[in-house]
């Protein structure tokens, strides 16, 4: 069935699937949200209509990364990333089961019905996805094991 969510499967049916944790020079990236909260606990707040990606707006992260300011969402890279084993997003499995929920409902997500991490693992994913910043200064143990793997 196209769009069909397998948490934990390994095919996944249905269009391209975007990664939310993509860089911003990625071919059709889109801004999913601002990074806001603190050093320590960072939060995203996502955009309720999809933002391509453009100089304009990268400008807007000032003398930091980009990445420090926004999260982007963009295809799959699939065997193209490190985090992809062939099958799934290794990335997505760790945040599903080595971090914590830190929000009770589904966020507001402009990509969940083509979410590489929503359609692999599920509400797990999307409960975590908040926390999870492409750059931080100051990442836990858990966070960083997490992210590198």
């Amino acid at each position: 069935m196209t769009g069909e969510t397998h948490p934990g499967g390994h095919a996944l049916p249905g269009p391209a699937k975007l990664c939310p944790s993509a860089q911003p020079d990625m071919q059709a990236a889109t801004v999913l949200g601002v990074v806001e909260g603190s050093p320590d606990a960072p939060r995203l707040s996502y955009l309720v209509d999809k933002l391509p990606v453009s100089d304009d707006v990268l400008a807007m992260a000032g003398s930091v990364k980009p990445t420090e300011v926004f999260r982007f969402a963009a295809r799959c890279d699939e065997r193209g990333c490190r985090h992809f084993d062939g099958a799934n997003c290794q990335l997505a499995t760790r945040i599903a089961t080595m971090l914590d929920p830190v929000v009770d409902a589904l966020p507001p997500c402009t990509i969940r019905p083509t979410c590489r991490w929503h359609a692999q693992e599920g509400r797990a994913a999307c409960l975590r996805c908040p926390q999870v910043v492409t750059e931080t200064a100051t990442p836990s143990e858990r966070y960083r094991a997490a992210a590198i793997g």
